[in-house]
């Protein structure tokens, strides 16, 4: 793994124990257990939205490699810019050192729209997924690169019983298996290699042929217009993860309806 990627479960290891000294593991055990209400995320995504496409609209602050990007983000007033330009979800990054995030924003967004909200964050432990639930979050984002596969397991195991649905992030061909073998329905094809944090999504059309009637694909990271969504969507790859591009626009509810408009060329056949 890279240094920064290192770096962060590092960190994310030493908040998840100051968590637990703050709120013990069985108290938040069983604050996750009064949840009532789910969004589901995987219904969602289990069929071709407008324009052919679903997409989970981010709310990001800022990454290792771009830096702070909108310190100013109202999640908020964000989340219901992307419900009204056509969004089928949310994602909102809750990790705070690294990505600017936090579980405040992901309340906001939960109270702000009537979307599935995805929780997206480094999730190493149990205790994260309650704690996932608590924040009121519909689904959260686990990393096979980041957990053995014992762990993968049973953290999807802890999310069936809490009534989470997981979008499971691959990057290679064998991450895809491990994923898949582990019980994933929803995977993630993350188009960034977490190892150099360069961004291809090449990356997602060799692991498209991979998928069964079974599983949900969704391709995330370096999407930036309709014309790569249509290479993918010919792929059948129809499910998309964009937040950068949607975050940077000056009118992200337009360039959401715009990346939801097929293109001439789409139309074509």
């Amino acid at each position: 793994m890279s240094h920064v990627l290192s770096r962060i479960l590092d960190k994310k290891k030493e908040e998840v124990a100051l968590a637990r000294s703050r709120v013990s593991e069985g108290e938040m055990a069983e604050r996750a257990r009064e949840r009532v209400e789910r969004r589901s995320l995987l219904n969602a995504l289990s069929k071709p939205g407008s324009g052919g496409a679903n997409i989970i609209a981010e709310i990001k602050r800022g990454s290792p490699s771009r830096g702070l990007m909108r310190p100013d983000l109202d999640a908020g007033a964000q989340a219901l810019r992307y419900e009204r330009g056509g969004a089928s979800a949310i994602s909102v990054l809750t990790d705070e050192a690294f990505f600017y995030g936090s579980a405040q924003d992901l309340k906001a967004v939960r109270h702000a729209v009537a979307l599935p909200v995805l929780r997206k964050d480094f999730i190493l432990t149990p205790y994260q997924v309650h704690e996932t639930a608590v924040m009121g979050a519909d689904a959260l984002l686990l990393i096979v690169r980041a957990l053995p596969m014992d762990l993968l397991q049973e953290l999807l195991g802890l999310c069936t019983e809490l009534n989470l649905d997981a979008l499971v992030e691959v990057h290679t061909e064998d991450e895809w298996h491990g994923a898949a073998s582990a019980g994933a329905r929803l995977i993630g094809i993350n188009n960034r290699d977490l190892a150099t944090f360069h961004t291809d999504i090449e990356r997602s059309l060799e692991l498209a042929g991979l998928f069964h009637k079974d599983h949900i694909a969704v391709s995330e990271s370096g999407i930036h217009g309709r014309e790569q969504m249509e290479i993918l969507m010919k792929a059948g790859i129809f499910n998309f993860l964009i937040g950068e591009s949607l975050v940077k626009a000056a009118d992200p509810e337009q360039h959401l309806k715009t990346l939801l408009t097929p293109s001439v060329r789409g139309q074509c056949c």
